[in-house]
């Protein structure tokens, strides 16, 4: 992979659950880098609901650290299930908190959609990250469906396409970085 100086990678899992197949999935791919500073953000589920009100300066602590988080990283990876044929409503409440920031404007994000389905999600986020002017990576998007099925008990990735179509991805976002 990448060589140099380490970077930055900060990772969103679109899902709040403990034993998340999109948090392993993340996992599998901040092991993939040692020598990068790759970090799962932890704070979905402590983001206050947006409401434009409280988008004010200062903004709640809360909000101020996931925007520090993002302005310090090179890049993001986003990895969510698909609710309801839609969007996580968690995530979404964590790219509205960025609208006003900017905080994502020119930043490379590789999309990871894992879920059952996935596609009506998956299509939506790429809406969303080029509405906020993020730099949705060429080849860093990648919808997996049926998931599940592609995973042992464990949350390990046992299909090896779906394993070399994740590192695909991420190899996507470090060159883009670069």
């Amino acid at each position: 992979m990448v060589t140099g100086k380490p970077l930055n990678i900060m990772a969103v899992s679109g899902s709040l659950r403990a034993d998340s197949s999109n948090t392993a999935i993340l996992k599998y791919l901040q092991k993939a880098v040692p020598q990068h500073n790759f970090w799962i953000y932890d704070g979905l589920d402590k983001l206050p609901h947006f409401n434009p009100a409280l988008d004010t300066d200062p903004s709640p602590v809360q909000v101020q650290d996931l925007r520090d988080l993002i302005a310090d990283a090179d890049g993001l990876i986003i990895c969510t299930p698909e609710y309801a044929f839609g969007v996580p409503g968690s995530l979404k409440n964590m790219l509205d908190w960025t609208v006003s920031s900017g905080s994502l404007v020119n930043k490379p994000v590789a999309l990871i959609t894992a879920s059952s389905v996935g596609e009506n999600a998956h299509a939506s986020l790429i809406k969303t990250l080029e509405v906020l002017t993020a730099r949705v990576v060429d080849e860093g998007t990648l919808l997996i469906p049926f998931i599940r099925t592609k995973m042992n008990a464990a949350n390990e990735i046992t299909d090896t396409q779906t394993e070399r179509d994740i590192q695909n991805v991420l190899t996507a976002l470090l060159a883009e970085i670069v």
